[in-house]
């Protein structure tokens, strides 16, 4: 039997949405991005469901934040190119990138230091990271011709030299900053060798000229859009996750009675109650406020009182026949996260990577 809650995984779902990124951004190779646990989709299945290097539907290489992650990556067979993002934190962990095949971004003076201080047994792949606008990693345009110096004099830096960016605003399609960004990047970089990496989801999807030489798509992925008020479907991306748990009780509940911790919520009429099996303790937010959808036996029923530590509840309505083990989905297909997102006041990136270890991950 399956445990719930549970967090479905569709293997096909990822695959169609890889592919269709790839058709999306045509000229580019794909860093598809799995940091945070494969998004809450499971780290490993992720990159192995997206590691045949003969399919168009799976990856070039894989983005993570961590060198952790990488490790886990490699040690489950995973052979393709990896990437981690946020670099490397120490000295030591450099032999490892070199063992295992792992390129590194290099954003920090620190980071430099450390390449010139050791002796490797083969140069590391290196993806210099411009701050063209982000401010939180990055060198800026003022150290940029010292810094790819550097690089270009380290015997320990593989050559040539890669060079990327990140986004700021590139989820808000009406603002012009993701067009100054790119225009500060390619002023810097004009006629360099090495590939090239501007686009995150959004970039992807809304900036067709930030796709370049690889994107890193990291939610579109997934399925899910990253700007608010859109959704992944409308761009032809498939949900690879829908988080589903059950029905452990269904309860007459009389007008005037309140239900839950505070007595948050009183109910204005008769009607029946469902405890659904799924809490904070699981990642559902406990300030999923009144109203947020769930969808029991193809209807779509209002969460009411507060979410608590391991169930939270839903009206099911006066005439509902709904039992004892009905499947309950907090979201997926037929709910999109991001409208469930926006109910709660966060983020769809949020609710997907939140969710915590009580939630059973099954890839089908």
């Amino acid at each position: 039997m399956k445990p719930f809650p549970r967090a479905e995984i569709s293997s096909r779902a990822l695959k169609a949405n890889l592919k269709r990124l790839r058709q999306i951004a045509p000229g580019s190779r794909v860093m598809a991005v799995v940091k945070a646990n494969g998004y809450g989709h499971g780290l490993l299945n992720v990159a192995q469901v997206l590691t045949d290097a003969h399919s168009d539907a799976d990856a070039d290489g894989f983005g993570l934040a961590r060198l952790e992650e990488a490790l886990e990556v490699r040690a489950g067979g995973v052979s393709a190119r990896l990437l981690l993002l946020e670099g490397f934190f120490r000295s030591e962990d450099l032999p490892l990138l070199v063992e295992h095949d792992i390129d590194t971004v290099v954003h920090h003076v620190s980071q430099l230091d450390m390449l010139e201080s050791v002796s490797l047994s083969k140069p590391v792949t290196v993806w210099l990271k411009i701050d063209s606008g982000m401010h939180r990693l990055g060198f800026h345009a003022s150290e940029f011709e010292g810094v790819y110096q550097r690089l270009q004099q380290n015997p320990n830096v593989a050559k040539p030299v890669h060079l990327m960016t990140h986004f700021s605003c590139a989820d808000e399609p009406q603002k012009d900053f993701t067009a100054t960004q790119m225009a500060h990047f390619n002023a810097l970089t004009q006629g360099l060798p090495g590939d090239r990496t501007l686009a995150n989801s959004a970039g992807v999807l809304y900036w067709p000229q930030s796709q370049a030489d690889w994107i890193r798509p990291g939610i579109a992925l997934y399925g899910v859009s990253p700007v608010a008020g859109d959704l992944g479907s409308n761009h032809g991306l498939e949900p690879a996750m829908e988080l589903v748990s059950q029905l452990i009780a269904v309860r007459e509940h009389s007008a005037g009675e309140s239900v839950g911790y505070g007595a948050y919520w009183t109910a204005r009429r008769d009607t029946r109650l469902g405890v659904v099996a799924i809490g904070y303790g699981d990642g559902y937010p406990r300030n999923a406020p009144e109203g947020t959808p769930v969808l029991v036996n193809g209807r779509r029923v209002p969460i009411v009182g507060r979410v608590s530590m391991d169930m939270l509840t839903v009206d099911l309505g006066p005439a509902a026949t709904d039992r004892v083990g009905d499947r309950a989905l907090l979201w997926g297909k037929d709910l999109p996260v991001e409208e469930v997102a926006e109910r709660i006041g966060t983020i769809a990136y949020e609710l997907v990577t939140k969710l915590t270890p009580r939630v059973a991950v099954c890839l089908d």
